[in-house]
């Protein structure tokens, strides 16, 4: 993916895509703290695990874990703590139903920064089967290959 002006990706979560199978994509923003900004923008969190949830009308982001800023007082963040994703009410409630009747799973594919904002990208994705991932695999593989053999033609 080409990074756009005025984006900056933070990280990708590519064990999300080898575990499922995005079927939506949506950009929504954070509610951090300042600490918690500057911990991101630094590369200290983690989201292997994360994971979105619909609860009372909100959309919350679970499993995320942003380390204490280096430079933080006694007023620093809970570095396990829920945050809450911005999205509209509509595409909430939307989200819902999708997740309840289909099985399917908000994932985080990706944090960058837009305009000065950190935003994460969140995917309503399906799991995969074992088969899948083979299909998958294979398929690189061959890319690779291919690529190999145009290189060593020239």
């Amino acid at each position: 993916m080409a990074e756009q002006a005025g984006r900056r990706t933070l990280a990708t979560n590519r064990r999300a895509l080898h575990r499922y199978q995005p079927v939506e994509r949506l950009e929504m923003g954070l509610v951090l703290m300042g600490t918690e900004v500057k911990s991101m923008r630094a590369g200290r969190f983690a989201f292997a695990d994360a994971h979105g949830r619909v609860e009372n009308g909100e959309l919350w982001l679970h499993g995320l874990h942003i380390s204490p800023y280096e430079h933080g007082n006694r007023y620093n963040h809970e570095p396990d703590r829920p945050r809450r994703l911005l999205a509209h009410r509509k595409e909430i409630l939307a989200l819902r139903r999708r997740v309840a009747e289909r099985g399917l799973t908000l994932v985080p594919l990706r944090f960058y920064t837009s305009r000065g904002l950190i935003k994460v990208e969140l995917a309503l994705c399906r799991g995969k089967r074992d088969f899948d991932k083979r299909q998958d695999i294979r398929r690189r593989d061959d890319e690779r290959e291919a690529q190999r053999a145009l290189r060593h033609r020239r």
